[in-house]
């Protein structure tokens, strides 16, 4: 009985189009299938890539050719390399292939670090590393050189930042209401400063004179094996920069100062659950000074001094001298009367039926997120040619033969091609990071919108189950801002005017608090552009006036 034949499939590949019509292709046949004959294979068939390249494969590296090799076995198939002599079904050959990926793999990481070390020695010597030039700066000749137009944000962005209590919202806003835009150049197109790009500003020490490398490094992602991320580094190189600097080094150390405080404010740590909450601090405005106004506790006593009770009050926050600010206001407004108050105007502005039928036509309603998603999927494709090109380069680089006589003038060509597109990745992924966060600020403004929406409509029911902490968190999400009067009216109010934050309400729109026909004067909707914020401003004498009764015709 005659033994069965092992079936192969021939495989043939030339890389240029000289080779097509010359000898190699049939010269790989006619080794094949003698190698064949001699070990009684049977071809089953044969496969052939003239003028094809297999330098396209993305990550090439050890552990994918084992792992490819594992899938043939996994089906019974291995790979014979005849000009080399390595078979996969043998140890011998499967050892051999491991390691000849390894040295490929290893040369491909020593050319990045040698590229990496390049950039560094760059950083060393002050240079701009690479890139586009940082915004208040323009690259000439490969140096940073101030571009007095948009250094004019810079400085008013770390002047506002260090000089006043405003965070990166704040600075943002104070910029669209100044008219300060940003410039549209290649890598960035927005007219406007966001609060990310601020808060990026404020921490790039490039702006106080400084050149930095590492501040943020590619870093694998624990359990995978070809996916990484980018992570934020304390020990990064700084030096001195040969740039002109647009803030001085005590205005960069104490806006370091501030981010390092509110990055601690915000830490998310266990309340003391006998600690007060104040529901209204920093919602509150002070009618003199216009700062606002937080809560306080003052201990009331007997007579004889001993301990009556806890009175909570609302005080200016420039009461007492805060970054040279002191206000004359001594005013302490009743705490638990005013928030009571507050609640009393929400409650009746959305018993409204107008108003509630305006909130529920909200909730739901499609945000628009087109541009964004062509922004993103523009740079996502511009990402994948970079990173084919990058494979293609380092192919490039592995397939030298070290015997060519313009060996020596290819790589160093090559690498500097390789230099140039890590480059242009790391300038793509600095655009595509913002439009990503961007997209899911919109998308999570929305939701919280649609939550603020059904909130109000069953605001009764809810709010009174609520705890002070999620009183707290649902009247910040929900008002911009409360005014009082400098004096307490005769009626006992404090409560001059409420304004709301109501999003996405496209025009002008008023609303009386009353459920009949009276007048509808309480309730304005000043007009702005449709993909802002409108606040909604509840005067609080129209707003006595009629539910007392009290309104003319």
């Amino acid at each position: 009985m005659s033994k069965e034949k092992i079936k192969v499939y021939l495989y043939t590949r030339v890389s240029t189009t000289m080779q097509i019509d010359g000898y190699s292709l049939d010269a790989q046949k006619t080794k094949m299938k003698a190698f064949c004959d001699y070990n009684e294979y049977e071809i089953a068939g044969e496969y052939e890539d003239a003028g094809k390249s297999g330098k396209s494969i993305e990550g090439r590296n050890a552990a994918d050719v084992l792992a490819t090799l594992q899938v043939m076995q996994d089906f019974g198939v291995n790979l014979i390399c005849v000009e080399d002599g390595i078979d996969s079904s043998k140890d011998a050959g499967k050892l051999m292939i491991s390691v000849l990926s390894a040295v490929a793999e290893i040369e491909r990481e020593n050319i990045r670090v040698q590229t990496m070390e390049g950039r560094m020695q760059k950083a060393r010597e002050g240079k701009w590393n690479g890139g586009f030039a940082p915004y208040g700066y323009a690259l000439i000749d490969g140096k940073l050189v101030v571009n007095e137009e948009e250094a004019v944000a810079i400085r008013t962005i770390f002047d506002q930042y260090v000089n006043t209590d405003l965070g990166a919202n704040g600075i943002a806003k104070y910029l669209e209401n100044h008219g300060i835009h940003k410039i549209a150049r290649q890598n960035g197109k927005n007219p406007l400063f966001d609060a990310a790009l601020i808060r990026r500003i404020i921490q790039n020490p490039v702006y106080s004179g400084k050149i930095s490398h590492g501040r943020r490094r590619t870093e694998k992602v624990h359990g995978t094996r070809n996916e990484y991320r980018q992570v934020k580094k304390d020990d990064y190189l700084l030096v001195d920069g040969l740039h002109e600097a647009l803030v001085s080094e005590e205005v960069w150390e104490q806006a370091q100062v501030k981010v390092a405080a509110q990055a601690k404010k915000y830490e998310k740590v266990n309340r003391d659950k006998k600690e007060k909450i104040h529901l209204l601090s920093g919602i509150l405005k002070c009618p003199v000074c216009g700062a606002g106004m937080y809560g306080n506790k003052a201990i009331k006593k007997r007579k004889d001094g001993s301990h009556y009770k806890d009175f909570y009050y609302y005080g200016c926050k420039h009461r007492n001298m805060t970054r040279g600010h002191k206000c004359g206001y001594k005013k302490q407004v009743h705490e638990e009367m005013l928030d009571a108050s507050v609640a009393e105007v929400i409650s009746k502005l959305v018993s409204n039926p107008k108003f509630s039928d305006l909130i529920r036509s909200k909730i739901n309603m499609e945000v628009d997120t087109s541009a964004l998603d062509q922004e993103i999927a523009n740079y996502e494709k511009q990402l994948r040619q970079l990173y084919h090109n990058k494979d293609t380069i380092l192919s490039d680089i592995d397939s030298l033969n070290y015997e060519d006589k313009h060996y020596q003038r290819r790589k160093p060509d090559l690498e500097n091609r390789l230099y140039k597109t890590y480059d242009k990745i790391d300038e793509a992924e600095e655009l595509l990071i913002p439009a990503k966060t961007k997209k899911r600020a919109l998308l999570a403004d929305k939701i919280t919108g649609d939550n603020i929406y059904k909130a109000l409509i069953f605001f009764d029911k809810l709010y009174a189950k609520m705890n002070e902490a999620e009183k707290r968190e649902f009247l910040s999400q929900l008002v911009d801002n409360v005014q009082i009067y400098e004096e307490r009216k005769e009626n006992g109010q404090w409560l001059k005017s409420i304004e709301f934050k109501l999003p996405i309400i496209e025009k002008e729109f008023t609303l009386g608090l009353d459920n009949n026909t009276q007048n509808e004067t309480v309730c304005l909707l000043s007009r702005r552009k449709p993909d802002t914020t409108i606040k909604l401003s509840v005067d609080m004498d129209d707003y006595y006036r009629i539910i007392n009764g009290k309104d003319e015709e």
